[in-house]
């Protein structure tokens, strides 16, 4: 492949001079291309102009982060912007724990919450190019205990649920889209989603007893027929368990974490690395500032031990580092240094848009993420079919996701922008620095043609 590419730039830069052009463009067009097909591994921070970006412009970006530690609406944020593999800006803020005073630091390790899904997608991918499922297929056929799921379909007269057959068996492909009729529970108010929260299908021994208490529960919606955050990430999970004969975290630690150099990603943090964790805060609506006291939603997960019921929806934890180098090996199309984990094909098939028309209307989403045109959802991670239309300013076919505790990423494949960014705040809040974030990046892009 290395040789292919350089005998492709030889010729372009005689073919263009040959012609009376300047070769200088194409070769560096060129050389982006073989960069992002084998970089990341390199945290070596370059100067921002070399990638295209400014310098100046960017300072808006560490202001934006400064100010919102300085307002006390996070205790400390760590960013990290990269393009064409290469580093361009890496920056910390504020504190890992505002009690103590420890400082933010580039190694600090943060809960992924829901940024796990896009990492669980990966390992689904990979037992998909192990020919180990089809999207196509029911869920039924790697999940027995699923062969007969009922659907919601309203309430009788006396105030219980309503139960009819589902139209067709969930598929796979739904599965991975959030469109196989499941729900978290936490989210919502129906019957469903009260079955789902009495369940508490993960205060369980084991992944096996959260399936068979999902097993019992009906199908908020006929599959396909609206999109739902929901268990369906952790159900993935199972499945990568009963696939590949390995734990998740096992199988994850082999096929992902050590061949990316993910050296302190797992689903707990061990002893020795506990005075990295960040400490947890929440927003307090009331101050308009971050608290050590819980506000709504609170984990049950102290991340001190391996977990009995690995969650493949949100239970895995990173540094920005690590996960700097999931995101980059997406964005180089499956590879790292080297090290292959997915082809080019599975991450365009994880990464383009499965929702259909009807449900791309903005009626479906969660949190700041509304499914909308120009904005879908793919395998484990929106999608940007179209971002002038969703209203973003990403390049086309940027694919993201994000997490309960605000932690975000984004991989833009047109620009050859990897973005991360790391907080540890519950219960939203603002700014909303995710989405912020876009836009300054964006508009320090000044050379998109470097």
């Amino acid at each position: 492949m290395k040789r292919f590419l350089s005998l492709k730039i030889t010729f372009c830069a005689v073919a263009f001079t040959a012609f009376g052009f300047a070769p200088a463009a194409v070769i560096a067009q060129a050389n982006h291309a073989q960069a992002a097909a084998h970089g990341g591994g390199d945290l070596t921070v370059v100067r921002p102009e070399t990638e295209g970006f400014s310098s100046e412009r960017l300072e808006r970006l560490h202001a934006l982060m400064q100010e919102a530690v300085d307002q006390k609406q996070v205790a400390g944020v760590v960013t990290l912007l990269a393009r064409h593999g290469k580093i361009v800006d890496y920056r910390t803020y504020g504190m890992r724990d505002i009690a103590s005073g420890a400082p933010m630091t580039k190694d600090t390790i943060f809960r992924d919450y829901s940024m796990t899904k896009p990492a669980t997608g990966v390992a689904m991918m990979i037992l998909y190019e192990e020919g180990k499922w089809l999207p196509s297929d029911p869920v039924s056929k790697y999940v027995p205990e699923f062969a007969h799921l009922k659907v919601y379909g309203g309430m009788d007269a006396d105030g219980k649920m309503i139960l009819v057959d589902p139209v067709h068996p969930p598929t796979m492909g739904e599965l991975m889209s959030h469109t196989a009729g499941f729900t978290y529970g936490f989210f919502g108010n129906t019957p469903v989603d009260k079955a789902v929260r009495d369940a508490q299908v993960f205060d369980v021994p084991n992944t096996q007893g959260m399936i068979d208490r999902i097993a019992k529960l009906p199908l908020l919606y006929q599959p396909g027929q609206q999109w739902v955050y929901s268990l369906s990430m952790d159900i993935e999970g199972y499945v990568v368990e009963k696939l590949s004969g390995q734990s998740l975290p096992d199988f994850m630690r082999d096929h992902i974490y050590m061949p990316l150099g993910m050296k302190d990603s797992g689903f707990y943090v061990p002893a020795e690395k506990q005075k990295r964790f960040a400490t947890l805060y929440w927003w307090d609506p009331d101050s308009g500032t971050v608290s050590a006291q819980p506000h709504g939603f609170v984990s049950p997960h102290p991340y001190d031990a391996p977990p009995a019921v690995p969650s493949g929806g949100g239970g895995m934890v990173s540094t920005i580092e690590d996960y700097y180098r999931l995101a980059q090996m997406l964005a180089n199309g499956g590879e790292l240094n080297g090290k292959r984990i997915l082809s080019p094909a599975a991450v365009r098939l994880m990464s383009s848009n499965h929702l259909a028309p009807s449900l791309l209307t903005g009626k479906f989403g969660i949190g700041s993420q509304q499914m909308r045109p120009g904005m879908g959802y793919g395998y484990n991670c929106a999608v940007e079919y179209n971002p002038p239309e969703a209203n973003l300013p990403d390049g086309k076919g940027t694919f993201f996701w994000d997490g309960a505790a605000g932690t975000w990423f984004w991989v833009d494949p047109a620009n050859g922008v990897v973005f991360v960014g790391m907080i540890q705040r519950m219960n939203g809040g603002t700014p909303n620095l995710q989405y912020l974030s876009r836009s300054l990046v964006y508009q320090a892009l000044v050379d998109p043609a470097k």
